[in-house]
Formats: structure tokens, sequence, C-alpha cells
């Protein structure tokens, strides 16, 4: 069974400084709650074929993989895969101005996970958006102060 996440925030301010933020990994440890660490395993900043190591928590298990960018759009949509472990993962995020001052932003997390992970799919999803929506609420709440 896929698993396919797709959270959605208003923040308020501009998409440049949105875009800027949330499109350089590095920060991603920041606003994202089970992310531990991110190493460049290419030079930054963010291309298409960048790659990158993270290391989270999730659901009570340390978790290792590289993601590679797969698509840029500057200020519009970056999308990066994974297809090591017992769940590839593609994470996107899209920008969309909503007035001068703030931006719609969209988090997608999409995969298939195989044995024990494809059977519990369903609850992986649940703990999937509610973590989504915490890490959105953190984002939120690092770029208005």
């Amino acid at each position: 069974m896929a698993v396919d996440v797709l959270t959605e925030i208003l923040i308020n301010r501009p998409l440049a400084q949105v875009a800027a933020y949330v499109g350089d990994p590095t920060n991603a440890p920041e606003w994202y709650t089970n992310i531990e660490s991110v190493e460049w395993r290419t030079t930054p900043p963010v291309a298409v074929g960048s790659r990158m190591d993270f290391v989270a928590h999730f659901l009570g298990r340390r978790l290792a993989y590289t993601y590679e960018v797969v698509e840029l759009v500057p200020h519009e949509r970056l999308v990066m895969r994974t297809a090591q472990g017992p769940f590839p993962m593609e994470t996107s995020y899209q920008w969309t101005a909503a007035g001068e001052a703030a931006t719609r932003m969209s988090l997608r997390n999409r995969g298939e996970p195989s044995g024990f992970a494809g059977v519990a799919a369903p609850f992986m999803s649940a703990a999937m958006r509610r973590a989504n929506q915490k890490d959105l609420r953190r984002l939120k709440q690092l770029l208005e102060a």
C-alpha cells in the first residue's frame, strides 16, 4: 500500500524568504522535529543532483537515508527522492504567493513501503500527517518570529 501525505500551511512571509529557508536542507533540523542531522554529500547550494545524508527518528526508529534532488524550480518547487532502505520516499515542497507578504506552502511525502512497513502503511500515513502538521507549525513559528 502506498503512502501519500499532503499537508499545507499559510506562512506570513514573502515567498522568496520561505523558499530560500525551506529550500536549504541544512535548515531542516531546525524545523523538522524528527530530523537530527543533515550532511551534504555534494557541494551546496541545492541543485538537481545534489545529495544529502539525513538522520531522523520516526516511530521510535533511527533512520539514516540519502536524498537526491530530482527537481528544482527556484521559488516554486523542490523534489527530493531516496530509493534506499525499506521505505523509498519522495519529499516535495511547493511554494505559492498568497499576496505580497504571505506564502502557501505544501509538503508532500509519498512512497511505497515494503515488508512490515508496507503492512503498517495506514498507521504510518496518519503518524506522518501528524508529524508534518507539527513541523509546518514549527516552520511558521520560526519564520514569522
